[in-house]
């Protein structure tokens, strides 16, 4: 029996799956990735998955096809992932697009960036969640954007907030998760990520050295949060696969 089979849509080159790929792995899970934003072409069904992650970048995804023709049908692959109960999750740009995808709002943030290492708060309804039931109640995260979800779509869970921005994480259904911080970054990322936003965020009142230090010293603690959890979702796209194969 081949193991569960995830599909992880790349947006960009400096934020693949990262430390989240090694965790999938860890947790028995095996790995396809595509780079629409490259050309490759997106699967016009998901039969051949069990899973699907969508990561984040530096795009808009409000951004019109003009500027990044993909995106579009990126929002349509989560809308069929959602339908057909595949154990789905967005990261950044990623939960974005799931929440666009599902009549949510994304725009600029009205509250400026958010860059560095943060906490985020738990949600009463995070308790029940199966994913983020076993996260503690103020968790670290890596933030690094600039949009904001202003509307969860209609049927959303809220399982996170902070105060600049209180849609942080959410699920709809039983099994999409949409996260508006990254949990999948190495050092190395946060610090390329650092090289290329330095003029923008500067600009915005943001100071990148401490920012960026801030980042690389939470990696540990990001870790032990959010490996167990990511284990959690992996599990997750077994049982699904398992139903999967009950079924035939």
């Amino acid at each position: 029996m081949h193991p569960p089979l995830a599909l992880v849509v790349q947006l960009c080159d400096d934020d693949g799956p990262g430390r989240l790929g090694h965790w999938l792995r860890a947790a028995g899970l095996e790995l396809e990735v595509i780079r629409p934003d490259l050309g490759a072409e997106l699967p016009s069904e998901l039969s051949r998955y069990d899973g699907l992650v969508v990561l984040g970048g530096p795009q808009a995804a409000y951004d019109p096809p003009d500027v990044a023709p993909y995106l579009d049908p990126v929002m349509a692959l989560l809308r069929r992932a959602v339908a057909a109960r595949i154990p789905t999750l967005g990261i950044c740009l990623g939960g974005q697009l799931l929440a666009r995808a599902l009549g949510g709002v994304v725009r600029r943030g009205e509250r400026g960036p958010e860059i560095g290492a943060r906490l985020v708060a738990k949600r009463d309804a995070a308790a029940e969640d199966p994913v983020f039931r076993g996260v503690p109640f103020t968790p670290d995260v890596i933030q690094w954007h600039y949009d904001e979800i202003a509307e969860l779509p209609p049927s959303a869970v809220l399982l996170a907030s902070s105060p600049a921005y209180p849609n942080q994480a959410f699920r709809v259904g039983e099994c999409a998760w949409g996260l508006q911080f990254h949990i999948e970054t190495t050092p190395e990322m946060v610090a390329e990520w650092a090289v290329q936003d330095r003029a923008q965020a500067t600009g915005l009142g943001v100071d990148v050295d401490a920012a960026l230090a801030g980042a690389v010293a939470a990696h540990a603690d990001v870790e032990e949060v959010w490996a167990p959890a990511m284990t959690r979702y992996a599990g997750v796209v077994h049982d699904a696969a398992a139903r999967g194969i009950a079924a035939t």
